[in-house]
């Protein structure tokens, strides 16, 4: 019975909270985003739910998953270890039923192997730096593993706005399901090696998730790629267990591993492409285009450093791309309360607990309220860092990363043993400057071979070459010794292998090495390699560890170089300033300097200055200025630079608009914020700013939940999304607007009806919608129809007596617009490329009643007569159109009852007084340029009487500007001053 007393805790809790928050059972369901079996099991406690389950569960029904992950270990641990030995049998079962056939020899080894790899990954050494003695070094894998989030990327087509990129986020195991041949990416310390050593562990013990299931059975191969590097060498399958280390690999039978790889049941898993040099990366991307060229029925996982390799480096093999996501403020508090719970459980008394419950609720109420805490809080490693530092400071933290290295150097290297009263337990003592001193040399030895892993052999005859100047220490024990000291008691060192020797991250690595670089005069080399993100932390570690001197030698050398490379010149100038904030003292010129160049750049004022930022890297978001020090154009750019990286200290700026007045901010925070938890950036930003939102970018069905909290009366979908569940979004009953972008799904438009206030519609490239019949009993003023197929059937159309507003973007089965079957009282007009590639524009002038036409700017000049004979006509867009001496729009006759006018502009220098002379009566005009070197004089314009407003939009060179009134020119982006 006392087995079960936690599992009827866990239940009652969440039975509890249901009922106070008055939610059904199938409510929870859909807010959970699980299936309706798991959460009944959960709910009736027949078994204990994962640890994402109750994650989700506490999601939706407001409660702290701390408190519910809590319940499941005490589920866990009054269980005793019967699920392991079950899951044990379970996976046997599954190798058998699958393996039906195998050889007796190699079931046998199997067994072996799978016990070997559950033993050797089955733990983690780098999280809970803090858990010594008592409670340990490591944490079992199953207690410390938190499910990462992984994010694929799709690109549009073409320059179309609504079919640009989206970003599905998912957890890894529902991320990896169907996939056979993944390369994620993510930041150092993101949890890449964890997510595999898990995948590895799950498979042999049989325990994966039911997404995952189609791997039960299988054989994981977990192969560093460091080790591989080190060695020279890219392991045959055969070889796969000798390479890693494996103590009894020459015992696997013969042809095991063929045999495994070809019947597809292998699990390749590639850790560190990262880790190795560029030339031996192109090795291994040849390797594994060869293992699956001969082995592709088997699963294949390859993890690397986001910018290590191109782009679709192995798209030619068919490897998908992931990204690991950052984690998101519910991750942070799990992972907190997971950390606290181990350090409960080696906790001495009840006196120790207690002040470890204290800790997690301060240390919890600290990740939610601080900033710089979410600019550190972003991997699995920082996080158990502040955790540690955190207990150890007895609930003080260290203000930035600086101060955190430094903190735990001091804890790691010396305090600890000294406040534990740990002397001398291999015969050896060492301070933390001489700890440091000979950290330094390894950690720089690998920074200037571009590796992170090196021969025992090698550290050795480092530590030896430092320890003829370190008589002290040299007393106490040879190079061996002493190496085997740091390995055992830094707890910065770790053995990987038998023969090799790494650094648990490495961001300690670039931390001692640039400490080692200063301290050898070496600042040429780092200004050298400044271009290299890989060398980003280095520099910046530098600038922090030089002396005032060497501060201002290194920036200097870093501005010089990117006024004189163009390539590498944006990057430069803003690691440069980045590198201020490390820089407490400094020549002032230096800083001017920097300031200055880097003026040029912050804050971006239009979207393609924000792309150009937005490659630079996650540095950005240290120097984007607060929305208070910005105009209009710069917060819509910074905010568009914001949303590219998607991670918390991206969110924790995104706040900061909280409260301002601008419907162009809550445009801009609406529109691409598919890379955040859907919930949490709703709660968070959308609806901290005020007003009702106009149009809200939409890619999965999450954030179209989340926004019920929102006064929306527009959405764009871009994905695939059922019809038959339209009906059932947020706000359906009060949806003015709704654009559906790159769905394969919808077939009909039935479901339109289910919209009451429909009022204007959007389609954008619905490949499978061949007919508009479904709108016959709406009553739309507005219709949209781009990149459609070919053979839609639009007759509906002349069925619609209340459209007003019709845009054509797209091929339709008509010659002219004269076929079109549509009413004769439209009032705007928009015609594509795409329409009139095999049409005609003739017909125009039937809609007498035009007040807009917006047309492609090389069919203007050409349709006169038609355009004559719109009287009502006031508002003219061309798109495209050249604005030069012998553009077809010379031949133009005047058009005075024209009084708006928008264009956009290819061309270099654009003649003004063709406007001027052919639109006399224009009382507003807006020129953008296409062109990223144009001019514009504006003296041919200000003799038009009538002229009330003026923008120029992405124009180089700007001319004649003070001719006019003020305010009646408006250039954007604002020019620098």
């Amino acid at each position: 019975m006392a087995a079960d007393e936690p599992l009827e805790r866990l239940s009652t809790t969440l039975h509890a909270a249901r009922m106070k928050r008055r939610m059904s059972m199938a409510a929870v369901t859909t807010r959970s985003e699980l299936g309706r079996t798991t959460v009944s099991q959960a709910f009736n406690g027949r078994s204990v739910p994962s640890e994402e389950t109750l994650v989700a569960l506490a999601r939706a029904l407001g409660l702290e998953a701390g408190s519910l992950l809590a319940l499941r270990t005490a589920c866990v641990g009054s269980a005793g270890t019967a699920p392991r030995r079950r899951a044990q049998v379970g996976a046997g079962a599954v190798v058998q039923s699958q393996g039906a056939g195998l050889r007796t020899e190699d079931i046998q080894f199997e067994a072996r192997y799978r016990d070997y790899l559950r033993e050797r990954h089955g733990q983690l050494t780098v999280v809970g730096l803090d858990l010594r003695g008592d409670a340990q070094a490591w944490w079992p894998l199953d207690a410390a593993y938190l499910s990462l989030e992984l994010a694929e990327r799709d690109h549009g087509r073409g320059g179309d706005a609504f079919a640009a990129g989206q970003q599905r986020a998912e957890r890894a195991e529902l991320a990896l399901a169907g996939r056979q041949r993944v390369l994620i990416r993510g930041l150092a310390g993101s949890g890449k090696t964890t997510l595999l050593q898990w995948l590895a562990c799950a498979t042999a013990s049989g325990e994966l998730p039911d997404p995952l299931r189609d791997l039960r059975g299988s054989v994981a191969y977990l192969l560093p790629l460091r080790t591989f590097s080190r060695r020279g060498e890219l392991p045959v399958p055969s070889r796969f267990l000798t390479a890693v280390g494996c103590a009894f690999a020459e015992a696997q039978p013969e042809g095991w591993a063929d045999r495994v790889l070809a019947s597809g049941r292998g699990l390749i898993l590639v850790d560190g492409l990262d880790e190795v040099p560029g030339a031996f990366r192109e090795r291994a991307g040849t390797w594994l285009k060869e293992l699956v060229a001969a082995y592709g029925r088997s699963r294949v996982v390859v993890t690397t450093r986001p910018t290590a390799v191109p782009e679709h480096w192995l798209q030619e093999a068919r490897f998908s791309e992931l990204v690991v996501r950052p984690m998101s403020r519910t991750d942070v508090g799990v992972f907190v309360s997971r950390w606290h719970t181990a350090a409960r459980k080696g906790a001495a008394n009840s006196d120790v607990r207690a002040h470890l419950d204290v800790l997690e609720k301060d240390l919890r109420d600290k990740v939610r309220a601080k900033r710089d805490l979410a600019l550190l809080t972003t991997t699995p490693l920082l996080c158990a860092l502040i955790c540690a530092l955190h207990r150890d400071r007895r609930g003080q933290l260290p203000h930035d990363r600086v101060e955190v290295y430094e903190a735990a150097l001091s804890m790691l290297l010396y305090r600890r043993d000294q406040e534990r009263e740990v002397h001398r337990p291999e015969g050896i003592a060492l301070g933390e400057r001489e700890s440091i001193q000979l950290l330094q040399k390894l950690a720089y030895w690998l920074t200037l071979n571009g590796q992170t892993e090196l021969a025992t052999t090698t550290a050795a005859s480092l530590v030896g070459d430092a320890l003829t100047s370190m008589s002290p220490v040299a007393e106490q024990g040879d190079a061996a010794a002493i190496l085997g000291h740091l390995m055992g008691r830094s707890g910065l060192l770790r053995a990987p292998t038998e023969d090799t020797v790494d650094f648990v991250h490495r961001t300690f690595q670039d931390f001692l090495g640039a400490k080692a670089a200063v301290e050898g005069y070496h600042l040429p080399l780092i200004v050298k390699n400044a271009h290299d993100e890989q060398w980003e932390d280095v520099v910046r570690m530098a600038v922090a560890h030089a002396r005032p001197g060497e501060r201002a030698m290194l920036l200097g050398g870093i501005i010089e170089r990117a006024d004189q490379e163009t390539e590498h010149r944006t990057r430069l100038w803003l690691l440069a300033l980045a590198c201020l904030q490390h820089a407490t003292e400094l020549d002032a010129s230096i800083r001017s300097a920097i300031e200055t160049r880097a003026a040029s750049l912050l804050p971006p004022r239009s979207m393609i200055e924000a792309d150009v930022l937005s490659e630079v890297g996650p540095v950005v978001l240290d120097l984007l200025p607060p929305p208070s020090e910005l105009d209009e154009d710069e917060k819509q750019a910074v905010i568009c630079v914001a949303q590219h990286f998607g991670e918390d200290a991206a969110l924790a700026y995104l706040t900061s608009f909280k409260g301002v007045q601008s419907g162009r901010v809550r445009a801009a925070l609406a529109a691409d914020w598919g890379r955040f938890d859907a919930q949490e950036y709703v709660t968070e930003v959308l609806k901290s700013v005020p007003g009702p939102y106009d149009l809200v970018f939409l890619e999965d069905p999450r954030q179209a939940r989340a926004i019920a909290a929102l006064d929306v009366s527009g959405v764009l979908y871009a994905g695939n999304q059922d019809a038959r569940q339209l009906s059932h979004w947020p706000h359906a009953q009060a949806l003015a607007f709704i654009a559906l972008a790159n769905n394969q799904t919808i077939t009909d438009l039935n479901w339109c009806t289910s919209f009451p206030l429909l009022g204007s519609l959007g389609l954008y490239s619905c490949a499978n919608l061949h007919s508009l019949d479904g709108l016959r009993h709406t009553k739309l003023t507005g219709l949209t129809l781009n990149e459609m197929p070919a053979d839609l059937d639009v007759r509906v159309l002349r069925h619609l007596p209340t459209l007003r507003d019709l845009a054509i973007h797209t091929e339709l089965p008509y010659r002219d617009l004269a076929e079109l079957p549509i009413h004769d009282d439209l009032r705007s007009l928009e015609v594509g490329r795409k329409f009139l590639l095999n049409a005609k524009i003739d017909g125009l002038s039937r809609w007498s009643s035009l007040t807009r036409l917006a047309l492609p700017g090389t069919w203007f000049g050409m349709e006169f007569a038609e355009i004559m004979r719109l009287p009502r006509l006031t508002t003219l867009e061309l798109s495209d159109i050249a604005l030069e001496p012998q553009a077809p729009i010379v031949k133009a006759p005047r058009l005075p009852g024209i009084t708006h006018l928008r264009f956009s502009t290819a061309s270099r220098e654009c003649d003004l007084s063709l406007l001027a002379e052919r639109f006399p009566s224009a009382r507003s005009i807006v020129l953008q340029s296409l062109f990223s070197g144009s001019s514009a004089d504006l003296a041919p314009l200000a003799d038009l009487a009538d002229l009330r407003r003026l923008t120029l939009d992405s124009f180089h060179q700007v001319s004649g500007a003070s001719l006019f009134r003020d305010g009646v020119v408006r250039i954007s982006p604002t020019p620098r001053q």
